[in-house]
């Protein structure tokens, strides 16, 4: 093995070890986020609007919504299987479309909100740099 091709590989598995770090940890702030709104549902919390009965119908919707596909999506990031990014995307625009599109009703944009567009742009970047590096391996006579 010669060290020009040894290079591509040891970047393509960087890439990989990266992007497996980067699904596992996003999987870990998802179930909390999942905990939080089954925390919200259940009325474990004692504040406005965190108990079930005591939603607005929108309120219910959502939380009910994001309390099983934030922990789907967690399940599927841990396992690095595609779907639980797809997922993922999906909890986050229902978030940014909840908080950003209708703040009167959901409140102002959480923190969550920050955590879906870092992680979902650093993964991004990983998985084009490792198309890229693939694009190139391929080229190459």
């Amino acid at each position: 093995m010669t060290l020009e091709s040894s290079a591509p590989d040891r970047a393509e598995r960087r890439n990989r070890v990266l992007s497996i770090w980067l699904v596992r940890l996003s999987a870990i702030v998802l179930f909390v986020i999942g905990v939080f709104y089954w925390i919200r549902l259940v009325g474990i919390y004692d504040g406005p609007l965190w108990r079930f009965d005591l939603m607005p119908i929108w309120w219910k919707a959502a939380a009910t919504m994001l309390a099983v596909l934030a922990p789907v999506a967690g399940v599927g990031l841990w396992m690095t299987v595609s779907w639980g990014v797809v997922i993922w995307v999906i909890v986050a625009l229902v978030e940014a479309f909840m908080h950003l599109g209708f703040p009167a009703l959901f409140g102002p944009p959480t923190p969550w909100l920050l955590f879906h567009l870092v992680g979902l742009s650093l993964y991004v970047v990983l998985r084009t740099i490792a198309w890229w590096e693939r694009w190139r391996r391929l080229r190459r006579p």
